[in-house]
C-alpha cells in the first residue's frame, strides 16, 4: 500500500476566470493549510490536470474560450481524468439544470459562502496540518 502524498492530496485546482474571485479563494484556501493552484480558462485547466492530479477541482462555468462545461465533458471523456472530484462554482440560473448532465460531485452558487466553501474541499482533501487554522 503506497503512502498517501499529503501535498497532493490537499492539492486544489481552482478554476476561474475572475482573477479577483480566484485570489480570494486562493488565499482563503492556503491560509486554511491547502495546496493550490489555478487556471483561468479551460484549456489551462485541462493541462494542469493532466501536470499533476488534484485532490479536487473548483470549476466555474462561465469562463472565455473553453466554458466549464466543457472542461467537464472533457475530464468525462478522459479515463486519466475523469475520476477527478469537481465542484462546479456558478452563478448561473438553474444550476441544478445546467449541471445533470456534469455529474459533479457537488454544486456551489456563487456567491459562495465561506462556510461552504471550506467544508466542501474538506470532503474531498485530507485535514491541513496540525495548526493550519480550519
Amino acid at each position: 500500500m503506497s503512502t498517501p502524498d499529503p501535498t497532493r492530496d490537499r492539492y486544489v485546482l481552482v478554476v476561474e476566470d475572475d482573477r479577483d474571485i480566484r485570489e480570494t479563494i486562493v488565499e482563503i484556501l492556503e491560509n486554511a493549510g491547502y495546496a493550490v493552484k489555478t487556471a483561468g480558462d479551460g484549456d489551462a485547466a485541462i493541462a494542469q490536470m493532466r501536470r499533476a492530479r488534484p485532490a479536487v477541482v473548483l470549476l466555474d462555468l462561465a469562463m472565455p474560450r473553453v466554458r466549464g462545461e466543457d472542461v467537464r465533458k472533457i475530464q468525462l471523456a478522459d479515463r486519466s481524468l475523469r475520476g477527478i472530484p469537481t465542484v462546479v462554482m456558478s452563478a448561473a440560473d438553474r444550476l441544478a439544470e445546467r449541471c445533470e448532465e456534469l455529474a459533479p460531485a457537488e454544486v456551489l452558487a456563487k456567491p459562495i459562502r465561506l462556510a461552504d466553501l471550506l467544508a466542501v474541499v474538506r470532503r474531498f482533501c485530507i485535514p491541513p496540518p496540525a495548526g493550519a487554522p480550519a
